[in-house]
């Protein structure tokens, strides 16, 4: 009798074993498809990113061989200065007004000018600014802007740049820089891009005008601008 009650207690034993590792082997399954599942998920949304990301450089490619587009074109016409004084208490007192010209020389690219600065500087010392409203310019077109500084400033100038007001004064010229910031957006067919802040630098060389009268050789010559910042976009 008690042979066969150990025999049934092994037999117990080993129907234990076997549910154990029935069960362990299942688990084990559960967990190597959930992790294969995992992986497959993971692999294909990489694999969705990378063909997004391969798609959109194809598509710059593609779209700066046939747009090829070019920087926009700022050139100051005309300036007139009329007051350009520095008094005892660095007080400016300064009346200038500027012509700008904006050209879009592009046959596919639109801009839209959502803002546009202009600022005044003597010797890295701003002294006057204006803004203008937004505007749309189409391809292939020409805009022109006149802004006017005009008014008094206490600034504070180092005296090696009161020498050079000084020479400027006794020469009737004034090295003044123009600088214009812009909120613009780009129109490519259907295409927008985000707004980018460019900026645009003029150098000038502004005669002084006595009465309406320009000392001779002292004409202003029509000045190009340059591009602070680089698009890649742009050639």
């Amino acid at each position: 009798m008690a042979t066969k009650s150990n025999r049934r207690h092994n037999n117990d034993n080993l129907d234990g074993c076997c549910c154990s590792r029935c069960l362990c082997g299942c688990f084990n399954c559960c967990c190597r498809c959930l992790c294969s599942c995992i992986g497959y998920f993971f692999n294909y949304i990489l694999s969705i990113i990378c063909n997004i990301i391969i798609a959109v450089v194809i598509f710059a490619v593609l779209f700066w061989l046939i747009v090829h587009p070019n920087y926009i074109k700022f050139t100051i016409t005309d300036a007139s200065l009329t007051q350009f004084n520095f008094r005892n208490n660095n007080t400016l007192h300064y009346d200038l007004s500027v012509n700008i010209m904006i050209r879009n020389p592009n046959r596919r690219v639109g801009i839209y000018y959502d803002n546009i600065e202009m600022l005044a500087f003597y010797k890295d010392v701003r002294f006057g600014s204006q803004t203008f409203g937004k505007f749309f310019q189409s391809h292939k077109n020409t805009s022109f802007l006149k802004a006017v500084f005009r008014g008094q400033k206490v600034i504070a100038l180092s005296s090696d740049q009161i020498r050079e007001l000084n020479k400027g004064t006794k020469n009737g010229v004034y090295a003044i820089v123009v600088k214009v910031f812009l909120k613009a957006r780009f129109k490519f067919g259907f295409f927008k891009t985000w707004e980018g802040n460019p900026k645009v630098g003029c150098d000038l060389q502004v005669p002084l005008k006595s009465g309406n009268e320009i000392s001779s050789g002292n004409e202003f010559l029509a000045t190009n601008c340059d591009w602070d910042d680089k698009w890649w976009l742009f050639r």
